[in-house]
């Protein structure tokens, strides 16, 4: 199983980014699939999840309004859209698989990790 995270890089605050997460090694379809996020220093935090049969989503208020995630089952890649990029939102950002198909914002629900990518918002 491989969760493929990428899209990361330096954007000026205001400005937007998308993350992509492409997922493989097994079927996806009844799973939740989450980003994470951990700044330096800090702990690991949700951000956004999207159950992938349902399309259902929940948001961290800290970006609700300004990221969206959906997914594309034809290339079974999740994204996170995230616009109106602010500094605190810098991170290395992870995406995540929860096998089970009940929602959840804690990272010891997940079973599959990516291996993160960097964004980082300049002021």
């Amino acid at each position: 199983v491989q969760l493929q995270a990428s899209g990361g890089g330096l954007v000026q605050a205001g400005g937007s980014l998308r993350l992509s997460c492409a997922a493989s090694g097994r079927t996806f379809s009844n799973d939740v699939m989450g980003w994470f996020r951990q700044a330096p220093g800090k702990e690991r935090n949700f951000v956004a999840h999207i159950n992938w049969s349902s399309g259902g989503t929940r948001y961290a208020d800290s970006v609700k309004g300004r990221f969206t995630i959906s997914r594309d089952s034809a290339k079974n890649t999740v994204y996170l859209q995230m616009n109106s990029l602010k500094p605190e939102d810098t991170a290395v950002y992870y995406c995540a698989a929860r096998k089970s198909g009940v929602p959840a914002s804690r990272e010891y629900w997940y079973d599959y990790w990516g291996q993160g990518t960097q964004v980082t918002v300049s002021s």
